[in-house]
């Protein structure tokens, strides 16, 4: 019997640094520090929100998660498996479990293929079902996506924004995985749209107890769909909770700067905004000591010297901050 409360993906540590190389001789001079020791777990039939501003190492952790981009090191473990060491051929069987939907609708789309030939590549690739069936699936996936079987002879460039992503969440469904990462989804499209999506993935999660690693830098996106969120910034994890404690008891002076710049729909609600000093360091040479402490109102003498661990003060509630 499998445990509704074991994570389907758990995440140790993950670090990618990509090498900067300079010089003819193409020698590397130093590292981009994308991902620095990111830790999370996702739950069966959960979603786990990674915000944070661009350029925080969001994208990055969710792909190398997936092995698009190979991490320097770190665990990964899909159902308890260690997956970090596997070889292209032993990852195989794991792809079926972990699929992605990418943030543009369009460039993650073959111009040069049909709907319904994106969306039965996944089954062909992994030699899933004859052709009879793969076409009666890909109309199935079609119908509950919300669009219309008709449409699986047309080509990208004839469906709108919106129409473009359901057709990546199609494809994304085909082989039934476990765990969906999310990258910005919803971010190119417009509102009215976003929110449709959105319905649309929290349906299908219901329905299927799919898993979700959301990521997003639209917090009033990522709260309405999440369960826990998980808070970047310069390739670490700085804050992680439940949903309400991060709304409501947000611990971590780079959260609460975050939640201070959502707009509020109530023009009699005053919100006090907490605007961050100077400009996010670079990845190639972050601070020392705690990352943030170069636009921390609060930064002591420590901050500047001593990297804080990210420790729990309340049940599953985790921040790294020497002042908590």
């Amino acid at each position: 019997m499998v445990n509704a409360n074991a994570p389907v993906i758990e995440v140790k540590d993950l670090k990618k640094h990509f090498p900067v190389k300079k010089g003819l001789l193409r020698r590397t001079v130093g590292h981009v520090y994308a991902v620095d020791g990111v830790s999370f777990a996702v739950k069966s039939g959960e979603t786990l929100g990674l915000v944070g501003e661009s350029g925080c190492g969001k994208t990055t952790a969710g792909r190398a998660v997936l092995r698009l981009t190979e991490p320097t090191s770190g665990s990964i473990q899909v159902d308890g498996t260690e997956i970090t060491g596997l070889s292209k051929a032993e990852l195989r069987p794991y792809r079926r479990q972990m699929q992605i939907i990418f943030q543009d609708p369009f460039s993650s789309l073959n111009p040069r293929m049909t709907a319904g030939d994106i969306v039965a590549e996944p089954l062909l690739v992994h030699e899933v079902a004859s052709a009879k069936d793969r076409r009666e699936q890909v109309a199935a996936l079609f119908a509950r996506v919300g669009l219309r079987p008709a449409q699986m002879s047309n080509y990208p460039h004839q469906f709108s924004g919106g129409q473009r992503q359901r057709i990546g969440i199609a494809r994304a469904l085909a082989l039934g995985p476990k765990l969906i990462v999310g990258d910005e989804p919803v971010s190119a499209l417009d509102v009215s749209i976003q929110a449709q999506v959105i319905n649309l993935l929290m349906d299908l999660q219901r329905e299927r107890q799919l898993s979700y690693l959301f990521i997003s830098h639209n917090l009033a996106v990522v709260e309405h769909i999440s369960h826990q969120i998980a808070v970047m910034y310069l390739g670490r994890i700085v804050e992680y909770a439940d949903t309400r404690s991060i709304f409501t008891r947000a611990q971590h002076p780079y959260t609460e700067a975050l939640l201070s710049a959502v707009p509020v729909p109530d023009p009699a609600i005053k919100r006090q905004k907490r605007v961050l000093q100077g400009d996010v360091p670079s990845p190639v040479k972050p601070p020392s000591g705690c990352h943030f402490h170069t636009r921390c109102p609060y930064a002591e003498a420590r901050c500047k010297v001593e990297s804080p661990p990210l420790r729990e003060i309340a049940p599953g509630h985790h921040v790294s901050c020497h002042l908590r």
